[in-house]
């Protein structure tokens, strides 16, 4: 017997039983002619063999003569075979002796046994190949695979019933299964209509996903910022050329009734003291757009929803005349809620009315439907094949607009009372923005003012039959001439920011595809259009009458119908190839479409006294349906696209605050809060402790979080305590001196170690101040957090008066006697107690924004800590104008020694859990409820007194900050309190007045820069 048959006969035998002996060829007949001796049974003959199996490795087989067989029969033949591990005993090798009589009763169930053993092992498959996959690989075919009668016919049975199992049945047909059917223009649109049930989708989408990274924000699918690099690019575009960004995402609430009860309703959600409302001249009259922050009913200063921009539909329409008039708001999607309950509310509009205009369009046809319904009916396996209905067939309807709204959901709410009406018009439009001073120059090339029609043309194939009436009436058409004429001097104009603020303009455009250029290109201004100086000087003075504000974008029927007569972009390119000269001016007479815009002015930076205009740009309203039409002639003008991320370089570098983020005291604004918290938090928690920064160390509190209503609270009482007594009244101050009655106590590390590292991130919002810190402090259950839970004294300083007397405060001076010179003049009162006094009479426990300026080196990141310098800060500078500021000690960590005690804690008890899992249960293996860990790094538990946790006084907070390509230095934004800014100045000598210290969450170095409060 050859070795590898020896081998071979050794896999086999491998997993086999003990008492089984499976004997083939050469070693059946070995066994037939020597082991035909002794009695004795084979457990005995296995007992024998085990001490002498071991044999030299050149000894591969004992072979005994067959001459001989009764030395054969008396001596046990061993029979070596070559396995793993070296060179063993087989099965065959063993002394077996036929026995002199047997049992039949234990020899029978022994084989019984056996053969039951031998049966299940053959009926059970061993691997996951189905049984064409065990024939030889010359017997397979192909078809085997689903046709069962190509199979032997000893296997057709058993592949029959493989085939019957649900695991085996073959899955639906895939509507999108190959590539080329996945391009098919009515799958795409089929899945595109799927996918946006979630997230809504703009009509720029398809555009942004190829060339942006998409985020989920507020319920839509938005681009966040461009994948290539492109920041200095964008603000380059903002400064020098032109930005186009997509806001239809925006949210459009309109109201329409009589002006008395519309604005009886929106007067108490306002107040004068904080600018121009709803009820100012030049926004009533629909000539400007306007722009207020909108409180709860009755509650200035403080409940705030959010700021909002409204346009009032002018007065003057032609051959219109009505008391009716509509007003519509533009807020963000995250203020929407909110807003809208307040505004039913005092509007009394509680009862829904059918909304015609914000059905959402269908995804299927009902054809299709039952198409889809019937697809499993039909035989597995039979091809299927494109039913073709010929002239009933209907083309999928694109989903435009809100693909997410519930056709059963009330957008329309009237109020029986007054009659005013209440639309959600979300979606109903698209608003794209230009930003910069080409603003002008592509707005003129791209847009083209629709051609007037004349009796004499054809008007049984246009579909607009609403712009044919329109020109029938004379004062319709001077009037579009008038915009017309208006639109072209736009092109001359140097800069956006030289019109008024807020100028409205309607028109009345054509088809903006039929003039796209063969090749992408820049214009640039074209000063021949600014001919009459009368007019233009004219129109940057007064701006744009008020009866050109007028555009039929405010009909919600023409709207529809401009959104449903669409020319596709299909036919308009097949008209485009029929062309006689190829390139040649694409003319479609009366059949081109007619498009009513609304261009609103866009004001820029209007604060400050340098850069003022910085950003200004023009939005264009469009009806739905036509954003991509006039997305890309924009492109192809020379526009550069921003996304998320540039809108909010946009308002940082307008010194603006962003929504929501930079609104504390709105609901909106503390959510955003609490969700950026958490994603740093998890950021942070993902990298080691060794690559990360120890922010107790730092003296860096709250690193994630702005703890703005504890931040005005210990800034109250400290004034408050400094009143009392005079004699603490040292920058720095002392711990025993600036106490409060009802301060939170500091946690000890003894109770930290029960509190979760989640607690150093929680939020004092207006809603929920401190409920996480009370579960384990005692003296924070006392009345203070019981009526500041119910009531927040939080607010935002936003009147103007005051802001105006702070900014004049702000502001250093040469001495004392310019300062006192300076009040009278300006008409601003000094600063004195008794006027500092008066402010925080009005607004206790308030926030400033202001605008900070770092005087050397240095870029500030939000949660940068605002601090007030020490009076050896000043002396410091004073002898070094480059000194960079004070250097921050390191504080010691009294959480560490917990951290590692507790991590003891944990392996002893994972240890134990090993132990008692068996004898316990699964009960056993989980830590007892109640038990948190901390977090090496980060303040657990009550946050301690924030103002003097550090070795200078706490002042605000920065919530936007980077560095400045506008001014070549560090520039930030954000928020300090009122008390503390007010005592600050007041402290400080005149010279040095406004001076503050930046100090960033990750450092120690303190840097000098310039406060200011910008109206």
């Amino acid at each position: 017997m050859s070795n590898a048959k020896e081998r071979k006969h050794a896999k086999k035998m491998r997993n086999q039983p003990t008492n089984v002996t499976l004997s083939s060829g050469f070693m059946a007949d070995r066994a037939t002619k020597h082991y035909n001796g002794g009695g004795k049974s084979f457990q005995a003959q296995k007992q024998e063999l085990l001490p002498g199996t071991s044999r030299p490795r050149h000894t591969k087989m004992i072979h005994h003569s067959p001459v001989d067989p009764d030395v054969n029969e008396q001596s046990s033949s061993k029979i070596m075979f070559k396995k793993k591990g070296g060179w063993k005993a087989g099965p065959e090798g063993t002394s077996q002796e036929i026995p002199k009589y047997i049992t039949a009763s234990t020899f029978a169930q022994a084989r019984a046994a056996e053969i039951s053993a031998m049966l299940k092992a053959v009926t059970q498959k061993s691997s996951n190949s189905l049984v064409f996959q065990t024939l030889p690989r010359h017997m397979r075919r192909r078809a085997m695979s689903h046709n069962v009668k190509r199979l032997p016919r000893r296997l057709q049975e058993i592949a029959q019933k493989e085939a019957e199992k649900a695991v085996h049945q073959k899955k639906e047909h895939s509507k999108n299964k190959c590539h080329k059917a996945r391009r098919c223009h009515k799958n795409r649109v089929l899945e595109f209509n799927r996918r946006q049930k979630k997230n809504i989708w703009l009509e720029t989408h398809i555009w942004h996903a190829k060339r942006f990274h998409m985020v989920k924000k507020w319920g839509y699918c938005l681009g966040e910022r461009p994948t290539v690099k492109s920041h200095r690019a964008c603000y380059r575009a903002m400064t020098n050329r032109c930005l186009l960004q997509d806001l239809s995402y925006y949210c459009c609430l309109e109201l329409k009734g009589k002006e008395e009860e519309i604005l009886k309703a929106l007067s108490p959600m306002c107040s004068i003291d904080a600018g121009l409302t709803f009820a100012a001249v030049h926004y009533l009259s629909g000539k400007r757009q306007g722009s207020v922050i909108l409180y709860r009913a009755n509650k200035y200063p403080r409940e705030m929803l959010g700021p909002v921009t409204f346009i009032w539909k002018p007065e003057w329409t032609p051959g219109h005349t009505s008391e009716s008039r509509q007003l519509w708001i533009w807020l963000h999607p995250t203020l929407k809620q909110d807003i809208l309950e307040e505004i039913k509310a005092a509007c009394q509009c509680m009862e829904p009315i059918k909304s015609t205009v914000c059905t959402p369009e269908p995804l299927l046809i009902p054809l299709q439907e039952k198409s889809q319904t019937e697809l499993p009916d039909e035989r597995i396996g039979k091809k299927r094949k494109r039913k073709d209905d010929g002239e009933n067939a209907k083309p999928v309807k694109k989903v435009i607009g809100d693909g997410t709204r519930d056709p059963h959901q009330p957008y329309s709410w009237v109020s029986p009372a007054t009659g005013v009406i209440i639309s959600d018009l979300t979606m109903e439009m698209n608003r794209l923005r230009l930003i910069g001073p080409l603003s002008h120059s592509i707005l003129t090339e791209a847009l083209k003012a629709a051609s007037v029609h004349t009796e004499g043309e054809d008007t049984e194939k246009t579909p607009h039959h609403w712009w044919i009436e329109t020109c029938k009436n004379p004062d319709s058409v001077s009037l579009h001439h008038k915009q017309e004429a208006i639109f072209e001097l736009l092109g001359g104009i140097t800069s956006p920011a030289e019109i008024p603020a807020g100028t409205i303009l309607g028109l009345t455009v054509g088809d903006p595809r039929i003039n796209l250029p063969q090749k992408r290109s820049r214009v640039l201004p074209n000063p021949e259009k600014c001919q009459d100086n009368e007019k233009v000087r004219q129109l940057l003075l007064e701006g744009v009458p008020v009866d050109c504000a007028h555009s039929f974008i405010w009909n919600q029927a023409i709207c529809k119908n401009v959104t449903e007569n669409k020319i596709s972009d299909q036919d308009l390119n097949r008209k485009r190839s029929e062309l006689l000269v190829p390139g040649s001016q694409l003319v479609l007479g009366p059949r081109e479409s007619k498009i009513p815009i609304l261009l609103i002015q866009q004001p820029g930076r209007v604060t400050g006294d340098d850069r003022r205009g910085w950003g200004s740009g023009w939005d264009v309203l469009l009806p739905k349906g036509w954003g991509m039409a006039f997305w890309i002639p924009f492109i192809y003008r020379g526009a550069r696209v921003g996304g998320l991320k540039e809108a909010v370089v946009h308002s940082q570098y307008k010194r603006s605050p962003d929504v929501p983020g930079d609104f504390p005291d709105c609901p909106a604004g503390v959510l955003f809060a609490e969700e950026q918290a958490k994603g740093l938090l998890e950021k942070y928690k993902r990298r080691p402790p060794a690559k990360r920064p120890n922010y107790v160390k730092l003296g860096t509190l709250a690193p994630f979080c702005y703890p703005w209503e504890q931040l005005t609270q210990e800034w109250e009482s400290r004034v408050q305590a400094q009143e009392k007594s005079p004699v603490a009244s040292s920058p720095r101050g002392k711990e025993s001196n600036l106490k409060r009655e009802k301060v939170p106590c500091t946690p000890t590390p003894e109770k930290s170690d029960q509190m979760s590292d989640e607690v150093g991130m929680s939020l004092s919002s207006p809603s929920k101040p401190r409920e996480v810190m009370d579960t384990e402090c005692p003296a924070q259950m006392g009345t203070e957090w019981v009526t500041t839970a119910t009531s927040s004294l939080l607010c935002v300083l936003r009147s103007r008066k005051s802001l105006k007397q702070l900014s004049a405060w702000c502001g250093p001076s040469s001495g004392p006697r310019w300062a006192a010179q300076r009040a009278p003049s300006s008409g601003q009162q000094a600063l004195t107690r008794e006027a500092c006094l008066s402010i925080l009479d009005h607004f206790p426990r308030a926030l400033v924004w202001v605008s900070l300026s770092l005087l050397g080196k240095g870029s500030p990141e939000p949660h940068t800590m605002i601090c007030v310098p020490a009076k050896e800060d000043f002396l410091q500078l004073s002898q070094d104008r480059l000194y960079c500021g004070p250097h921050e000690s390191k504080h010691s960590d009294p959480f560490k020694s917990k951290i590692r005690k507790q991590k003891e804690k944990k392996k002893i008890e994972k240890r134990q859990n090993r132990g008692c899992t068996v004898s316990e249960g699964p009960a056993g293996a989980y830590p007892a409820a109640g038990h948190h860990t901390l977090t090496l790094g980060l303040w657990s538990g009550p946050l301690p007194d924030v103002t003097s946790h550090c070795s200078r006084v706490l002042l605000g907070f920065v919530t936007q900050g980077d560095f400045s390509m506008a001014v070549g230095c560090g520039e930030a934004l954000g928020f300090v309190s009122l008390t503390g800014l007010l005592d600050m100045l007041s402290g400080q000598p005149a010279a040095e007045r406004g001076l503050v210290l930046l100090r960033a969450p990750a450092s120690l170095q303190y840097r000098f820069a310039r406060i200011a409060v910008e109206v």
